[in-house]
């Protein structure tokens, strides 16, 4: 089979994907290893078995609704190709906001403590690609702390450090397995402190995953805390609500705390990180123009 057969049947068995031309050309890609634009002008290459194989068998995958960055292993996030499996969450664009955020930030706030070196931490740091996508961006020193509950998760991170961060940079990082911000020691301060945290309500959660995209329940679920079902909540913000006093506890007096939130409890985290002490609280909506990013300082 050629190429462009290859690609006109992956197409058609991938109409019911919302990008099935998209699909089929990303799974080529990683299966040839060569590019789109080169199946637009070599289509008659002809695949060898095994790569016809490879083929049906991702096809087959994505069919059941299995994303295409679990069935390849990659994720472009920020412009970066990171290492993804199911033990974490896909990079999604939206989350691309919280990183330029952070980086407008830092690069405004030119006096950071430590010897000029501006310290990071990314709490449920899943593939570690918002942390590391900050340092890798970065023009001054950062120290980057990674934190996740996960220790799957955190291989992952691990992996993909040194395939983004500089020799120099690597030096820099500490990755410590806990629950949010209990993994560091109780004096450890940062001046940014940034978190995508599992913030979907259970009962969604369900739904979601009924597609067959195999994310990590774990990542996902706002509400797997026994605090949720001690006060009978149900929107999501569980684990946010014991994220943002550890998140003030762990600035420096003028440090900024980044929180990722579903559209539908972005209010509601805003309002816990005003009680909570933080001030200048504001709230960014994303690419589809949902609220997503929660942004507080510590004064």
């Amino acid at each position: 089979m050629d190429i462009r057969s290859a690609r006109r049947d992956g197409i058609a068995k991938l109409s019911s994907s919302p990008t099935p031309a998209l699909d089929t050309d990303v799974i080529l890609e990683h299966i040839t290893g060569h590019s789109k634009s080169y199946f637009l002008t070599h289509g008659d290459t002809e695949l060898t078995m095994q790569q016809a194989a490879e083929l049906d068998s991702a096809v087959a995958l994505r069919q059941t609704g299995f994303p295409v960055a679990y069935i390849t292993g990659h994720k472009e996030f920020y412009g970066i190709d990171f290492l993804v499996t199911k033990d974490v969450l896909i990079p999604k664009p939206d989350t691309e906001l919280m990183v330029e955020h952070a980086l407008e930030w830092i690069r405004q706030n030119t006096a950071p403590a430590q010897g000029g070196a501006v310290r990071i931490a990314d709490v449920c740091t899943g593939s570690g690609c918002i942390g590391l996508s900050v340092v890798h961006e970065l023009r001054v020193p950062a120290f980057l702390t990674l934190t996740d509950i996960s220790a799957a998760a955190l291989g992952v991170a691990e992996r993909n450090a040194p395939r983004v961060l500089s020799p120099e940079q690597l030096q820099r990082i500490s990755v410590l397995q806990g629950d949010l911000l209990n993994a560091v020691p109780a004096e450890m301060q940062f001046d940014v402190i940034l978190s995508n945290p599992p913030y979907v309500p259970a009962d969604e959660v369900t739904d979601l995953l009924r597609d067959g995209r195999c994310e990590p329940r774990l990542a996902l679920d706002g509400d797997t805390d026994t605090a949720a079902e001690t006060a009978g909540s149900r929107d999501g913000l569980a684990i946010i609500r014991r994220l943002i006093p550890q998140a003030f506890r762990h600035l420096t007096d003028t440090g900024i705390f980044m929180l990722e939130t579903g559209e539908y409890n972005a209010e509601g985290a805003a309002s816990i990180m005003e009680k909570a002490g933080f001030t200048q609280v504001t709230t960014y909506r994303d690419l589809a123009g949902q609220l997503r990013l929660t942004t507080g300082r510590k004064r």
